[in-house]
């Protein structure tokens, strides 16, 4: 039982929640280690952010990279964290302690920052690069495990959405700081490099002097396998995090992510594609992407909020709705003033209503001692999936050109998003119970389950409540 009855006579026994976090009358509207975690990917976003900003600038125009290199580069910077984020994810359950592992991935990016100076060609460039994602797939799986069990599973939408806002803040303030160090300092991209290495070593000390550990699992977890010491964790190895995949619920989200990766064209080619289509000036364009975080910063907590209230399933399917009306936008509207400005709201509510309520969903349905395992496999099939998609637009961009490139696009993500609303509905309306999502294979490979789950585990919308207020 999730939320007290208000009503509830003088004198009794207040609730708990399952996942043994404070009572409902008592608790925290966000807890204070998601608070000291989004300070931390606030800080380090605003250190991440100065080098995205100026790399391709400094790659290509500093250091005379060919396109074709900058292009091999980009890759890199962008597909190994997906690879690496299955790895820090398992291995957090594993040892567990999700901070250390974290703090891991968080040291590693910081430390990359200033071998940026010493790296001049493309293979030195191409390690560092390929270090610094390494830090940033390691760490954040255990940084949303860390989030999801800091959190009564009731209010991990607006946790998410939290930290998101947080994290969202910072990569607004790291191209400006960026754009505002290169017109300032003599030696610009040094500059940029070592301010960038300063803020990244203060988001690793706020992270070791502010965050809980979070090495112990909380008290409602699933019974220990036999010939399991009373009072020790089940160990965690690679057969039980396979083990997830046979969670119904942990399927279901896993296939409609990937799926609905397949068909969602990359914020990079959507602003290019909104530069042709408006004719927005060059020195314009480094601008759209803060439309997009701007849009972000202001709905993530409201829209992680409203899924913790009315559902997950249906903020996060509206939210692929919104997309495709950004896509619409973009094929067929004429060429009005606030074009630019209508899509890149679309897009950044888009990412508002999908990008926390999807791991609050994946929480929901993964028991506590695997949790990082599981956001770490519906993260890496997404991942993997939006860089597939990526290439075949690309693809059919350059054989089709631009205009039908999108348009089948929109109809694949239409078709997608219509698949995903069929798997993801209500168990109740699917004519039969669903599977338990806290259940995990044991030792004897038995299920072994955890207590009830969130009353909107996974994707489901939240039960109706009864007339005393219970749900």
């Amino acid at each position: 039982m999730y939320l007290a009855d208000r009503s509830a006579p003088a004198g009794a026994k207040t609730p708990l929640p399952p996942d043994g976090g404070p009572a409902p009358g008592r608790r925290r509207a966000v807890a204070p280690a998601v608070l000291a975690l989004g300070t931390v990917s606030l800080i380090t976003d605003v250190s991440s952010e100065m080098v995205t900003a100026v790399l391709p600038l400094y790659l290509v125009a500093g250091l005379g990279l060919s396109p074709l290199g900058f292009g091999a580069l980009d890759g890199v910077y962008n597909g190994v964290s997906s690879l690496v984020q299955l790895t820090g994810g398992h291995l957090a359950d594993r040892v567990r302690n999700h901070k250390l592992i974290a703090g891991i991935g968080y040291g590693l990016s910081a430390l990359c920052k200033p071998l940026l100076l010493l790296a001049h060609g493309l293979g030195p460039i191409g390690l560092v690069l390929a270090l610094e994602r390494t830090g940033k797939g390691l760490r954040t799986a255990p940084r949303d495990a860390l989030i999801s069990l800091s959190t009564p599973a009731a209010l991990q939408g607006r946790a998410f959405g939290v930290h998101r806002a947080m994290d969202t803040a910072g990569a607004l303030l790291g191209p400006l700081a960026a754009f505002f160090i290169l017109n300032a300092a003599v030696g610009g991209y040094d500059a940029v490099f070592g301010v960038s290495t300063c803020v990244a070593v203060l988001g690793v000390l706020v992270l070791v002097l502010f965050v809980p550990s979070g090495a112990a699992a909380p008290a409602a977890g699933p019974a220990p396998a036999a010939g399991t010491a009373p009072g020790r964790p089940e160990a965690v190895d690679l057969r039980a995090a396979a083990g997830l995949l046979r969670l119904p619920r942990l399927r279901a989200l896993a296939v409609c992510a990937a799926l609905l990766g397949l068909t969602t064209v990359s914020d990079a080619f959507l602003y290019l594609l909104l530069q042709e289509r408006t004719g927005i000036a060059e020195q314009w364009f480094p601008l759209l992407p803060l439309g997009t975080a701007a849009v972000f910063l202001l709905l993530a907590v409201p829209a992680g909020a409203l899924a913790d209230r009315v559902g997950r399933r249906t903020v996060f399917l509206t939210g692929h709705a919104l997309l495709l009306a950004g896509y619409g936008l973009l094929l067929w509207a004429p060429r009005w003033p606030v074009l630019p400005y209508l899509v890149l709201a679309l897009h950044g509510m888009f990412y508002a209503a999908t990008d926390g309520v999807l791991p609050a969903a994946v929480a929901a349905t993964v028991p506590a001692r695997l949790r990082g395992t599981g956001l770490a496999l519906v993260g890496t099939g997404q991942a993997l999936a939006r860089f597939g998609c990526s290439l075949a637009f690309g693809a059919a961009w350059t054989v089709w050109g631009a205009a039908p490139a999108l348009a089948a696009a929109a109809a694949g993500l239409c078709c997608c998003a219509a698949v995903a609303g069929f798997v993801l509905r209500p168990a109740a309306a699917a004519g039969a119970p669903d599977a338990d999502p806290g259940a995990e294979p044991g030792a004897d490979g038995d299920a072994a389950r955890d207590p009830a789950p969130a009353p909107d585990a996974g994707l489901l919308p939240r039960p109706p409540r009864n007339p005393r207020g219970h749900r």
